[in-house]
């Protein structure tokens, strides 16, 4: 079996500096890319990781030079949705062909969008973690911390080696990794708390735990849930209502201390994700014709705290 021996971390934000802090752990040769005070601090002081199970400063490479990508082996993609294509056009005459790259993104086009630019193989992983960074190199993990991954793409022989040597690269450094066998059904359920929690999260700087102690917002989150639903299915993917149900209440019991990705990004008056989250929902709705009229009402409001 081939093991990725050079691994780079794409977009070392919160989710980034976990996922390749628990590698480095493991003792994998793991580089962050980020940006340069950050990069310069982790170099400098190791990344700081205040996990639920252990606290330990992990020592690793960082860097914000994406030409150190040119021996890479496996590339852990984890900038914005709203970056994915600038970035994997920096990045598309840097990679060897070798190079697999593992999507830890959120929304559902990010591997359809790299695999239009470069021929590399890219995986999609659903990412269950709840983690913010806390200065340059400290990420705070607020709870779970497993990966799905899959192929969604027309299966190359080369899948089935690919995904297993992944799999055992995170479980072997204490990372829940299965293999779905129906990965965009897996994309599609992280999606819907994408868009039930993130939005919402973010307009009332509130964490999951917070929001769900209120019946407006609850019923919010339904009227979200019930137009996703009608989307989902549209693009030929079932999630019954009582499965959508219970994804909504995993995620605010088992991360009752997170505040969404969403409302970490306007906290800091950058620009968040939303068009690839609720503004997706309402793409596709004008697309097929059915009224998403939740879905857009909170993606306006973020979109004005955006531009406040």
């Amino acid at each position: 079996m081939r093991k990725y021996k050079k691994i780079y971390v794409l977009g070392a934000g919160a989710v980034g500096c976990y996922f390749g802090g628990m590698l480095a752990r493991a003792r994998h040769d793991v580089t962050l890319i980020a940006r340069p005070t950050r990069a310069d601090a982790i170099n400098r002081l190791g990344l700081e990781m205040d996990c639920k199970s252990f606290q330990e400063v992990v020592t690793l490479k960082a860097s914000s030079d994406i030409s150190s990508l040119a021996d890479a082996d496996l590339v852990l993609l984890s900038v914005k949705s709203l970056d994915t294509e600038k970035t994997v056009r920096e990045i598309e005459s840097l990679l060897p062909s070798k190079a697999v790259i593992l999507s830890l993104q959120n929304g559902v086009a990010n591997v359809d969008i790299a695999s239009k630019i470069i021929s590399n193989s890219v995986y999609p992983a659903v990412v269950y973690v709840a983690s913010g960074m806390v200065g340059d190199r400290t990420v705070k993990h607020h709870g779970r911390g497993e990966l799905y991954i899959g192929s969604i793409r027309n299966q190359s022989p080369e899948d089935p080696q690919n995904l297993a040597e992944i799999s055992t690269l995170f479980e072997d450094s204490d990372v829940p990794c299965p293999i779905s066998p129906n990965i965009k059904r897996e994309m599609w359920l992280k999606f819907l708390v994408n868009c039930t929690f993130n939005a919402i999260s973010g307009i009332g700087q509130i964490s999951y735990g917070e929001m769900v102690k209120f019946p407006e917002i609850l019923k919010l989150v339904d009227d979200i849930t019930k137009e996703f639903l009608v989307i989902s299915s549209s693009e030929g993917v079932e999630i019954s209502y009582a499965e959508a149900q219970q994804a909504n209440q995993l995620i605010a019991t088992t991360m009752v201390t997170q505040v969404s990705s969403t409302a970490q990004d306007l906290a800091k008056k950058k620009k968040t994700e939303i068009d690839f989250l609720n503004g997706y929902i309402v793409e596709l709705g004008k697309r097929y014709g059915v009224p998403t009229p939740t879905n857009e009402s909170v993606f306006s409001l973020v979109k004005m705290l955006e531009r406040s």
